[in-house]
């Protein structure tokens, strides 16, 4: 009873203290905010799901209506910012990939695109891509360029040299932050290829070459 009860003094000081948060960066108080009441609306059919599906979880975590109440007036004042619709399809993300009652921050990063909706491929489909693919790499035609980057940030060579077990965290650790990255709305881009030449030069004959090397030597007073 006394965790329950400093868990909700908890929660009532983060929401007070959420009232007096400054305009979040990246947004201004002109930008149009989704409707309070839609938003109010989605979180309640959220709360609503993840009681039918983390049944005993959700019934441990709001013990009583007081701690539910203060628990919907925190998830509202972090997630008021969000569309409605965007809320919901994080909802159901969760119910499909979490095994576990989401957090606050959790919802947040479902609120985020995934890879798929981004092309990007699952970091093994991208593993095995980085190690199959021939040289010159940057020539390379890549499903995405976060997959170029991750194998070069990873080096060519331990990919190439180095067991599956071992080499695969160490993509994945590179390609989970890049991926994060574009996420956040950094571009990515393959480096730039070199421009194909538009004269080939071709050997030359032998007399060429004997007539060259005379013209050498003359320079040289040799």
């Amino acid at each position: 009873m006394h965790d329950s009860n400093k868990l909700l003094e908890q929660a009532k000081r983060q929401l007070a203290s959420s009232k007096n948060t400054p305009t979040a960066a990246g947004q201004t108080n002109s930008e149009s905010a989704p409707d309070k009441n839609a938003v109010i609306d989605a979180l309640n059919q959220m709360f609503a799901e993840f009681e039918l599906v983390y049944h005993n979880q959700y019934n441990k975590a709001f013990s009583n209506p007081e701690k539910l109440s203060y628990a919907k007036k925190l998830w509202f004042s972090n997630l008021r910012h969000i569309q409605p619709d965007t809320i919901i399809a994080a909802t159901h993300r969760a119910i499909r990939e979490s095994e576990f009652l989401p957090t606050i921050k959790g919802i947040l990063k479902y609120c985020e695109p995934d890879n798929r909706e981004l092309g990007l491929p699952d970091s093994h489909s991208a593993y095995l891509e980085a190690c199959r693919a021939p040289q010159p790499k940057a020539e390379y035609n890549w499903s995405h360029p976060a997959v170029y980057h991750a194998g070069r940030a990873s080096d060519w060579f331990y990919l190439a040299s180095t067991v599956e077990h071992s080499a695969y965290p160490v993509f994945r650790r590179h390609y989970d932050d890049i991926c994060q990255r574009i996420k956040n709305g950094e571009n990515l881009a393959m480096p730039s290829q070199k421009a194909i030449p538009e004269t080939i030069s071709k050997p030359l004959s032998q007399a060429e070459q004997r007539e060259r090397m005379q013209k050498m030597r003359d320079e040289l007073d040799i």
